[in-house]
């Protein structure tokens, strides 16, 4: 077996400039960490003898100073990898022509079976990652340096350190901009939601109206047809004539009588239940009963089919009931189209209602 210092190396250039070990540095769980498989390189060892010398010494390695990746971390980290190592090429063309020609010039082939499975995992970047990688955060990294003796190990751990205390330095420089830029993005996105909130109200809102001009435009046909009355329905503001006309319907199609309950009565109310046909009765129940009203029935009643006007305080809503059947008014007649306002059919007749009257 081994000793702890017996590590086969693998080969490498000179010691690696403070930049590039700063792009290796990834920020993992929200803490700034490298990987085995970098550490091993930088290092001049392969992966697997790093991984062992580590677990012989597990107890140096608590949770905070190493820890093993989920496999869509490794995926991340490594995509990452690639674009650096990229970045690497192209800055360093003297020294290799491509990502193959750096793995090969960085792992040496053993007869381990351990060491074979280590070069496919690094060269088949495109496939499945077989094994998850090890991150060490700054303290496991400076732990790393009782593990690993070489004289290359010692000069890279120093750099690393410098690397880590200037990428510290680096995000606490730019604290600020990267707190506005986030800001920015959170807005941006809050701002896009809003919009295609929006943006789907106001198609509900046009598909719901057209679907309401729909349904009122079979509501007239029918009443024009003498067909069958609408059961309910909706009027939204500025639709005074829409509603106006559906009343004026329903009041043509009386044959017999008109009950109107409404505590807010005024002279066009008198004009509306003048289309009625004749012969058809008409009365008002009102808890509103003032000089003006009075006095504009009287003219009225004087001029036209008389129309009766009785005192009611009971009656919160609007009713308007068409021989025997009853319809509930959400607004009052003589605001008609003023704003939304309901109506619906009830299952009772005209005779149950003015029982508890």
């Amino acid at each position: 077996m081994a000793k702890h210092s017996d590590i086969a190396t693998v080969e490498t250039g000179a010691l690696q400039p403070l930049e590039q070990i700063e792009n290796l540095i990834h920020v993992i769980r929200g803490k700034q960490v490298m990987l085995d498989r970098d550490l091993a390189r930088l290092y001049g060892v392969e992966t697997f003898r790093l991984n062992e010398q580590v677990k012989r010494n597990i107890e140096r390695f608590p949770e905070d100073f190493m820890f093993k990746l989920t496999r869509e971390e490794a995926e991340s980290s490594r995509s990452q990898f690639a674009m650096l190592n990229d970045d690497s090429i192209s800055s360093q063309n003297a020294r290799t022509s491509s990502t193959e020609e750096i793995l090969k010039s960085q792992i040496v082939t053993s007869s381990d079976n351990s060491s074979t499975s280590q070069i496919a995992i690094l060269k088949g970047r495109g496939h499945n990652i077989k094994h998850l990688p090890y991150a060490f955060t700054e303290n496991g990294v400076a732990m790393l340096s009782s593990v690993l003796r070489t004289p290359l190990a010692i000069s890279t751990n120093i750099q690393i350190m410098r690397a880590f205390t200037a990428s510290r330095h680096f995000w606490a420089s730019n604290a600020q901009m990267f707190q506005r830029l986030e800001n920015i993005e959170r807005n941006q996105l809050a701002l896009s939601t809003q919009q295609v909130e929006l943006s789907s109200h106001q198609e509900e809102m046009s598909t719901h109206l057209s679907e309401n001009d729909k349904k009122l435009e079979e509501v007239f046909r029918r009443l024009d047809n003498g067909e069958a009355k609408p059961t309910q329905g909706l009027f939204f503001n500025g639709q005074i004539y829409d509603s106006y006309a559906f009343v004026c319907g329903l009041v043509k199609s009386a044959q017999k009588r008109i009950v109107l309950i409404d505590n807010y009565i005024d002279e066009t109310v008198l004009t509306l239940l003048d289309k009625r046909a004749a012969g058809v009765t008409a009365k008002i129940y009102t808890k509103f009963f003032t000089k003006q009203l009075r006095l504009d029935i009287d003219r009225y009643n004087a001029q036209y089919a008389p129309i009766d006007v009785l005192p009611f305080q009971d009656a919160h809503d609007r009713f308007l009931c068409i021989d025997d059947e009853v319809y509930h008014f959400g607004a009052s007649i003589k605001d008609l189209g003023q704003k939304w306002f309901a109506f619906n059919k009830m299952e009772i007749t005209t005779d149950m209602l003015l029982k508890k009257m």
